[in-house]
Order: structure tokens, then sequence, then C-alpha cells
């Protein structure tokens, strides 16, 4: 059932005074484009025909096959409430559309729709997600350009005076909640000038969709208090990085498919085969979670971030948490996820990954209850624990030779994915930094 008819969408735009849209779309690397148009072309908008040059946009097709239509999703339509001044601006989230009027391969949102499907086909009715995102605050200089100054020295959970980014983040908040959004926390975090909002759970596509609008409004709202937002996985040494822990849950017509108050932790025996299949494939999924050189420096030991494959109902060090909630709340929570990753990719690996624990009925690993940071490397692997990979370069190969991870992204996206990301990496190896410069210089 839709919330909104195009008419309602009409309405509320001369009601609001809007005087452009917004037609956004995401591209394969996760950012954010969009199509603006004036409130007269609100109708064609609306009736799917307005179209766009595809092949100017990364990953999605060549010059000779360029026309692409944006259908916008009706339920997305939010007005900005920052823009009024001379009349407001609304967004529409698309989907992307070939010119023969099917679902284009390329799109990130289309794709994990595909996805969703398959899970329809066993049975569930939704995949729940409930995102944890995190981002630092640094300040800006006098030409408006990012800084490495942070404009806090505060702690986890930290109030003001130590944490200034408080006004900033209670405007975030505010923002957010007059667009839609049902805030459950918002805090600071471990590291200085770091923080975190988590919003209440949704189905997996709403879910990405806000996690997209969040990063917009960080961002925006950041700026205006003359400070820069990163969500850059790890912008400081020596500190811990952002993830963007992801709560999901599969559910059968209101009732969570992962609860089962007679099992063992009260976990059904779906939840435990989809444990399964995301400790199977979580290396292989890492690419797409972590999918930036830098992703790889947040994923070491000593910052909370997990490095190792295992899963624990109590301790914080694996890769998946159970919550202690359960009934309608019982989730699976998959730390490693950071926030450079594409929110619509990342929630296809990891659907395709715990459905294909449940359709080949896998068994998890036992539980791991101690801290594995301080277990040694004989012990992990006596365990069974494998580490995720260590840099991108061995996540993109881990990737590519799982066909179950590789059928999550599709031949086109993968295929744009993976020569973005090896020019990424190329790009990275053959650079000097300063580090070598520091260590070697003198010595050689």
């Amino acid at each position: 059932m839709s919330k909104y008819s195009k008419d309602d969408i009409k309405k509320m735009a001369v009601e609001q005074n809007v005087k452009f849209i917004r037609l956004q779309f995401t591209d394969i690397l996760g950012t954010i484009k969009n199509v603006e148009i004036p409130i007269s072309q609100l109708e064609k908008a609306l009736g799917n025909k307005m179209m766009f040059d595809g092949s100017s946009i990364e990953g999605f097709v060549r010059i000779e096959e360029s026309d692409m239509y944006l259908y916008p999703d009706l339920d997305t339509w939010v007005i900005f409430p920052w823009t009024a001044e001379k009349g407001k601006v609304a967004r529409l989230i698309c989907d992307i559309y070939n010119a023969d009027g099917t679902p284009f391969a390329g799109d990130p949102r289309n794709n994990l729709k595909r996805v969703l499907k398959e899970m329809e086909e066993l049975g569930f009715t939704d995949f729940n997600l409930g995102p944890e995102p995190e981002f630092f605050l640094f300040k800006l200089d006098e030409k408006g350009e990012p800084t490495l100054e942070l404009n806090d020295a505060g702690g986890y959970f930290d109030l003001a005076p130590t944490d200034l980014g408080e006004n900033c983040r209670r405007d975030i908040v505010l923002e957010l909640e007059e667009m839609g959004f049902e805030i459950e926390a918002s805090h600071h975090e471990v590291a200085p000038g770091q923080h975190e909002i988590d919003f209440k759970y949704e189905n997996a596509v709403t879910a990405c969709d806000e996690i997209q609008t969040f990063k917009l409004v960080v961002k925006t709202i950041a700026r205006k208090h003359g400070l820069h937002a990163t969500f850059m996985p790890k912008p400081l040494f020596g500190v811990a990085g952002s993830g963007m822990h992801c709560n999901v849950s599969l559910f059968k017509n209101g009732e969570n498919a992962f609860f089962d108050p007679r099992g063992n932790l009260e976990l059904s025996d779906t939840a435990r085969q989809f444990i399964a299949g995301v400790i199977k494939h979580a290396p292989n999924f890492t690419a797409v979670t972590n999918p930036t050189v830098n992703s790889y420096k947040r994923l070491v030991p000593g910052y909370e971030a997990p490095c190792y494959v295992a899963w624990s109902a109590q301790n914080r060090s694996p890769l998946v948490r159970i919550p202690a909630s359960r009934g309608l709340s019982t989730r699976v929570e998959v730390r490693s996820v950071d926030p450079s990753a594409n929110p619509y990719l990342a929630m296809a690996v990891i659907l395709e990954a715990g459905l294909d624990g449940i359709k080949n009925n896998l068994t998890p690993p036992e539980p791991v209850n101690r801290n594995i940071y301080a277990m040694t490397r004989a012990e992990r692997l006596e365990e069974g624990i494998v580490d995720l990979p260590s840099t991108l370069a061995q996540a993109l190969d881990l990737l590519q030779a799982d066909e179950v991870m590789t059928a999550a992204l599709g031949d086109h996206i993968l295929e744009h994915f993976l020569e973005a990301k090896e020019i990424e990496w190329d790009m990275f190896r053959t650079q000097v930094h300063p580090w070598e410069r520091e260590q070697y210089m003198t010595m050689y």
C-alpha cells in the first residue's frame, strides 16, 4: 500500500511552495546523484517520462546505449526543511529503467529488489535493517575546506562541554525528524570528533534510502556549523574508525523469523542458518561492505572493529553479534560494515549470504564468548576463526571466487564494481606515501 499518490504529491508541492524537485539515485560506488527539475516538470517526472544520460554515471552504460529513465518511488517524497528561502526543494528517490521499460541491471536499488524477490520465494515477507552509521566532524578552514582539526575532545557518550559537536548533532536529529525519521539514539562515539545517530529499523530498501538521505543531511547541517562531516572509515591514525553496524532480521507476515522462545538463546533454526551463511561468506562479501582502500585501516585489532569471522550473543569482538532483545526485536548485528559502503549492495550481499545458509540448511560454528583480540593465532585457528581480508586487493580476489556473492551483485554491477575498485587499488599501490619517505629516505 503506497503512502502517497501522484495527486497527494502535486497537492503537497503546491501547499508547501516547492519550486524544485531532485530526482535522486545512487551509482555503483554509492554516490548520490540527482537530476534537478523545476516544479513545471513534476507531472512528467511522476509519469516516468524523465530521461537522463546514463553514460555519464560511474559504472552505468556506454555512450551508445545511454538513454535511461527515472521512475520515482512516490513513497520517498520528502521536502528538505533547510531549503525555504526562495521556495522549497523536494526529493524523490528513483529506480533506473532502460528505454525498453525493463529495470536497469546496473541500478543498485533495483538489484536489491531482485535479491528481495528471491527471499520472498523462500516464504519470507520482509528483510529489515536498523543501521548504526558513525561519522567524524572536522573543522573547516577559512576557505571552507576540511582540516584535520577535530571540533572536540569527547569520548563515548560524553556530554558538553567536552562534546562540542552536540549542537550540530542535535540539529541533524531535528532535521531528520522533520523529514520523517524515527531517531532511536544519538551520542558521541569512542574517538574525539566521532558521532553516531541510530534510526529505527525499516524494510531494507527504505532503510538504504534513509542511509543515503542521512549522509546528505549530516553533511549539509555540519557545513552550516562550520564543520565537515566525513563517513570515511578511518580518517585518523591511532583512534577508532567509523563503522555502520547493520542489525538485520527476516520476517514472515509480521512475525520475526529469527525468534523461537524454545530455541537455544531463543534463536530459531532460520536465525542459525542465516548466521551460518553470513559467517561462510563474510570474507568474500567484505569487498562490498568495506569497499575502499581506507576501509582496511579500520579492520585491525585494538579499535573495536571486527577483523575475525565469528559470532557471539555476549561479547563485542566478533563480526556477528546477537543483541539481547528478543521477540519482534530479535536480530543479527553484522559489525564489519563501514559507512563508505553502497548500502543497497551491502544489503544485497548480506541477505544473499544469509539466504544461502537457509537454503542449504547450514549450521553455524559454536559461538565464541571470549575476547578474540586476546587469543593467539594458534588459538583462533583451533576454534576455526578465520581473518577478514586485510587489503582491498585480497577482498576483491575473494569476492570473485564466490559464486553466491557474485550472483548477489549480478554480472553488470560485478564487472563495473571490480573495474573501478581494481583501478582504486592500483592507484594506491603505485603511490609513494609520506610514511615510506619518513622510514626510508635517510635509512637508505
